[in-house]
């Protein structure tokens, strides 16, 4: 069983989570070299997860999580991994619209500066193909790209992380990874 030590943010004190049966980190998670979830402010956990984690402590943090709540409504996006896709990546892809209630609905990715609603998925809940942990899922097959299939968990209150996968010949590769808030 893999366990992560948590710091409390002001009060200096650590204790060990059970990323199993763990619901939504409660305090800051450091997992070195800068890379820190952080539990109260989300641009700093985008910005620490798109400037200073490794692709190996990203796939930690989702590890780390639990699945957390569906999200609800329009989110903001980014990619996070590869690096070379962050600058880019905004003129195509800014985030997504859930039309979900608590098990689940669809969503619409939002795409150009304008917000275009496209590309949508069924959501519901699924083991994780990361790690057969239950997860949100994005299934694009009733879109122009069945293949596309997102994963995303909730890794701090209103952050969602999650993984592109595409599907095709029985096999997955990972396309990115992307955050939400």
């Amino acid at each position: 069983m893999f366990s992560r030590a948590l710091v409390i943010a002001g009060l200096g004190a650590a204790f060990v989570l059970n990323p199993l049966t763990a619901p939504v980190a409660s305090a800051d998670i450091d997992y070195g070299g800068g890379c820190v979830i952080f539990n109260g402010d989300r641009a700093a956990t985008i910005d620490s997860l798109r400037f200073r984690c490794s692709a190996a402590q990203q796939d930690d943090i989702f590890r780390d999580a639990g699945q957390g709540v569906v999200p609800m409504g329009v989110k903001s996006g980014w990619v996070v991994w590869p690096p070379d896709m962050q600058s880019w990546a905004p003129l195509i892809w800014i985030g997504k619209t859930f039309y979900t209630g608590p098990n689940g609905g669809y969503v619409q990715n939002r795409i150009t500066s304008a917000g275009i609603e496209g590309w949508r998925a069924d959501v519901y809940s699924a083991p994780a193909i990361l790690d057969g942990r239950p997860t949100w899922a994005l299934n694009y097959a009733p879109s122009p790209t069945p293949q596309v299939y997102d994963e995303i968990r909730e890794i701090s209150p209103g952050v969602w992380f999650g993984y592109s996968w595409w599907r095709e010949g029985g096999g997955q590769a990972a396309l990115l990874t992307f955050a939400l808030t």
